[in-house]
């Protein structure tokens, strides 16, 4: 009875361990695989050694939207070193953007006199556009206009005496109601009389009236600017990966016997992994236990029955 308990106890381990084989190997199956989603990879633009070969630089210039996780960093093996990555290094390239800028420039004059208008243009100005370009632009000589910025007027009072001699009296129909003066028409204001030896007069007549004129109130100046704006865009990050390497130690491999009827680059993807000889010789192992368990307590058996047999 024993022994059958002894039986059973090692059927039921070969079954458990012939139904986690799967799952072992399944393990190990999977720790061949990548796992989790991989960033979209890069490619450097530029690389570079130093002269004691103990050390690579990989430049990678990437756009503001790029990510940069797809920048590889394992290590790696190269003529006879082993290169870490040390330091992964950030710059910002600027790009020049530039255009030809005219701006035109309107200030005040008191006179239209060229010299004293060319005073007030400097020959270079400092110049920001709206979109945030700026530069040094130069004073177009051929541009520059001078204009009336308007007009104003003024009005003076005038007057003017007019002497009339040799009258016989001191009728005022002799005297002229109106004369012209400084282009104005003026009224007679007022008559003094004077009279001589011989009976005789005189009439002193004086008038008066206004005048308007105009004049320049001032002049607007105006002028051309031409040059050349530019600013400075952040539209690329460069990545600098730096590598240092450490020797490889030398160590002798049996170069393997070429197979004929194979061409040279015919390996295919599944014969360069390495067979999970874990995955197989475990289970087989395990099989090969159990099994010697159970002869043994098939052997015991059999020399119970004959011992029992034997006594009877």
């Amino acid at each position: 009875m024993k022994s059958r308990k002894t039986v059973c106890a090692m059927l039921m381990a070969l079954t458990v361990a012939l139904s986690a084989t799967p799952a072992f190997a399944a393990e190990v199956s999977q720790t061949t695989q990548p796992t989790g989603a991989k960033a979209t990879a890069c490619y450097p633009t530029a690389v570079t050694r130093s002269e004691d070969g103990t050390e690579i630089r990989k430049m990678y210039d990437l756009g503001p939207e790029d990510d940069p996780a797809g920048i590889p960093r394992s290590d790696f093996d190269q003529a006879g070193f082993h290169f870490t990555l040390v330091d992964l290094l950030k710059q910002e390239l600027p790009a020049n953007e530039s255009r030809q800028q005219t701006e035109t420039v309107s200030i005040p004059s008191k006179s239209k006199d060229m010299g004293a208008v060319l005073a007030l243009l400097p020959q270079e100005r400092e110049f920001l556009t709206e979109d945030g370009l700026s530069g040094i632009l130069t004073l177009q000589l051929d541009s520059v206009k001078v204009e009336v910025a308007g007009y104003g007027s003024s009005t003076k009072e005038l007057t003017a005496t007019r002497t009339y001699p040799g009258l016989s009296n001191q009728d005022t129909s002799n005297i002229p109601k109106t004369v012209e003066s400084a282009g104005a028409e003026l009224t007679l204001q007022s008559i003094d009389w004077q009279s001589d030896a011989e009976g005789h007069f005189t009439g002193m007549a004086t008038y008066t009236g206004t005048t308007t004129s105009s004049y320049v109130k001032g002049y607007t100046v105006t002028a051309d600017y031409t040059g050349t704006v530019s600013r400075i865009n952040l539209k690329r990050i460069r990545y600098v990966a730096i590598f240092e390497g450490e020797p490889l130690d030398p160590v002798p491999t049996a170069e393997p016997t070429p197979d004929p009827s194979q061409g040279a680059g015919d390996t295919s993807p599944a014969e360069s992994l390495p067979f999970p000889w874990k995955a197989v010789l475990i289970p087989v192992g395990i099989v090969a236990v159990v099994g010697v368990g159970i002869g043994a307590g098939i052997f015991f058996k059999k020399k119970h029955e004959e011992s029992e047999g034997d006594a009877e």
